[in-house]
C-alpha cells in the first residue's frame, strides 16, 4: 500500500542547475545595454541615415520639379558624378573650399589654444568673466554675426572703409571710399575666415581651459625642475595630455567649417555671384537656384562632400587610436 502511494505521487520539478542560471543572468545583463540604447539608435537611423539614403538615391536619378509633383524619377547611373568630376569649375570650387576650410581650422585651433592657456594662467574670477564673454560670442546666432561683419565691411557705410579712407594715402592707398569687399574671392574669403574664426575659437578656448584644469600640477613642476620653459612644457606635458581633446576638437572643426553656408550666403548677398562659391553654396546653386532645379546634381555633389568629410575624419581618428595603442 505504501509503495503504491509513492508511485502515484508526481515528481517535484527540479530547480535549474546553478551554472545554467548564471548563464541566463549573464546573457540578460549583456543584452540590457543594447536594449537601452536601441531607441536612440532607431531615432538616429530615422533622422540621420534615412536622409543620407535619400540623397544617394536622388544622386543616381534625374530628379527635378516634375519628380516633386509625382512623376517617376529615371535612373541615370553615374551621369551626375561623371558630369561633376569632369567639370573644371567644380575642381576650382573644391580647391577654394579646401584652402578656406584649412585656414579656418588652423586659425581656430591656434587662437583657441592660446586663449585657453591664457585663461588658465589668470585668476579664477578673471578667467570666469572672460570665459563668459567668450561664450557670448560663441552663442551669438550665425546670421547675426554674419550681418555684423557685412555691416563692418559695407561698401558705402562700413566702418572699415571709413577708417581706411581717413588714413593717409601713402599708408593704405586710395579708393577705399566705396571699395566692394564682397565681389572677389581674394577679399571676401578672408572676411569669411575672420567671421567664422571669431565665432568658433571661444568653444576651443573653453574646452582647452577645462582640459588644462584636469592636468596634475606636479607634471609641470617636474618639467620645470628639468629646465623646461613654457614652449617645451607645452609640447612635453600639455600636448600629450590633451591629445584626445585636440583630436576631437579638430574633427569637429573640420566638419563644421567644411559645411559653411549661412555666413557666405549673407556676406556674398546670395548665391548669384558665381565667383565666390564654396561647395555648400555650389550645391545650392545647382540643386535649388538653377533653372530648372537639378536636385540630382546637387545631391551628387553633396554625396562627394559627405564622403570626403567622413574619409578625413576616419583617417584622423585611426591615426589617433593607433598612437593611443602604441603608448
Amino acid at each position: 500500500m505504501t509503495q503504491t502511494l509513492e508511485r502515484a505521487t508526481a515528481p517535484e520539478p527540479q530547480e535549474p542547475r546553478p551554472r545554467l542560471r548564471s548563464k541566463r543572468v549573464s546573457r540578460r545583463r549583456a543584452l540590457t545595454p543594447y536594449l537601452l540604447i536601441l531607441p536612440a539608435l532607431a531615432t538616429l537611423a530615422v533622422v540621420l541615415l534615412w536622409p543620407i539614403v535619400q540623397m544617394v538615391w536622388m544622386s543616381l536619378h534625374d530628379y527635378g520639379l516634375r519628380q516633386l509633383q509625382g512623376q517617376e524619377a529615371e535612373w541615370n547611373g553615374f551621369a551626375h558624378y561623371t558630369a561633376v568630376l569632369t567639370d573644371a569649375r567644380f575642381w576650382e570650387i573644391f580647391r577654394n573650399t579646401i584652402v578656406v576650410c584649412l585656414a579656418m581650422v588652423v586659425l581656430t585651433m591656434i587662437l583657441g589654444t592660446l586663449v585657453g592657456i591664457l585663461l588658465h594662467k589668470l585668476p579664477n574670477w578673471a578667467s570666469t568673466i572672460l570665459g563668459l564673454g567668450l561664450m557670448l560670442a560663441w552663442a551669438t546666432p550665425v546670421i547675426s554675426a554674419a550681418i555684423v561683419y557685412r555691416w563692418l565691411f559695407d561698401t558705402r557705410y562700413g566702418l572699415v572703409n571709413t577708417i581706411l579712407a581717413a588714413l593717409p594715402d601713402w599708408l593704405v592707398g586710395s579708393g577705399w571710399g566705396e571699395f566692394n569687399w564682397f565681389n572677389s574671392p581674394s577679399t571676401l574669403f578672408p572676411i569669411l575666415i575672420v567671421t567664422v574664426v571669431w565665432q568658433s575659437f571661444p568653444f576651443v578656448a573653453i574646452s582647452v581651459l577645462a582640459g588644462l584644469k584636469s592636468i596634475p600640477g606636479e607634471l609641470y613642476e617636474a618639467a620645470r625642475m628639468d629646465g623646461a620653459g613654457a614652449w617645451k612644457s607645452f609640447w612635453s606635458v600639455t600636448a600629450p595630455m590633451l591629445r584626445p581633446l585636440f583630436a576631437l576638437l579638430l574633427v569637429l572643426q573640420v566638419i563644421w567649417d567644411f559645411r559653411i553656408f549661412t555666413q557666405l550666403f549673407i556676406l556674398a548677398g546670395g548665391v548669384t555671384n558665381r565667383e565666390v562659391a564654396l561647395l555648400p553654396v555650389y550645391i545650392y546653386q545647382l540643386g535649388f537656384a538653377s533653372t530648372p532645379p537639378n536636385y540630382g546634381m546637387g545631391s551628387a555633389i553633396a554625396v562627394i562632400m559627405t564622403v570626403l568629410v567622413l574619409a578625413i575624419t576616419a583617417y584622423y581618428l585611426r591615426v589617433m587610436i593607433r598612437q593611443g595603442e602604441t603608448r
